[in-house]
């Protein structure tokens, strides 16, 4: 197992760094973690839970794409929030956000090894491998996972998320104003991508 993770992880630091109204003006968050230039004219504002499946299909199969189409190449921005549905998505959470700019590599790998933490029977140890083979230590996942700050503004966000975008599962996704959900295929991203400024 530490071989496999240790090739997601060093694979993730390579490849990383129903449709329905948004009402709410979107306000940036402090915790956001933004993936793509800053002045991308197209803005996808994702929301995903890392032990929900259809988020890591999403991330497995159509985000490496949409990634080297639409943000490496300016085109597109990922403004990426935690919408931890569980006490395991929202440590993960947590664990990435204290990876500092690590995050989407932590990510990724969450994502990659879903099934070899999420449906551990000692899933903290599982997570704190994933975490040490990343660089962090288990006592700093401890420290991480206890800070009260980082869970209330996580939960804050989730919450604004429910109540003005009306997000109720995921991966949920904002481009444009409007909101789809779903793990789409890349090609039926990439059509929501196009359509915007059109």
């Amino acid at each position: 197992m530490k071989t496999f993770v240790q090739t997601v992880i060093m694979v993730a630091a390579l490849a990383f760094g129903a449709m329905g109204a948004a009402r709410a003006q979107d306000k940036p968050w402090a915790i956001d973690e933004v993936m793509g230039k800053a002045d991308a004219p197209i803005t996808i504002i994702e929301y995903s839970s890392l032990t929900c499946p259809h988020c890591a299909k999403f991330h497995i199969e159509s985000l490496p794409k949409v990634k080297s189409e639409w943000i490496d190449t300016g085109k597109a921005k990922l403004i990426f929030r935690d919408l931890p549905w569980d006490p395991l998505a929202q440590a993960t959470a947590m664990i990435a956000h204290c990876s500092g700019d690590r995050y989407f590599a932590f990510l990724n790998t969450f994502f990659r090894t879903q099934d070899q933490w999420a449906r551990n029977p000692s899933p903290l140890d599982a997570i704190k491998t994933i975490a040490k083979l990343g660089g962090m230590g288990p006592d700093q996942v401890d420290k991480c996972i206890a800070d009260n700050g980082l869970l209330n503004e996580i939960n804050a966000r989730k919450d604004e998320a429910m109540n003005s975008y009306k997000v109720d599962s995921t991966p949920s996704f904002i481009i444009g104003g409007k909101l789809y959900s779903g793990d789409m295929p890349y090609d039926e991203f990439a059509k929501l991508l196009s359509a915007q400024g059109k």
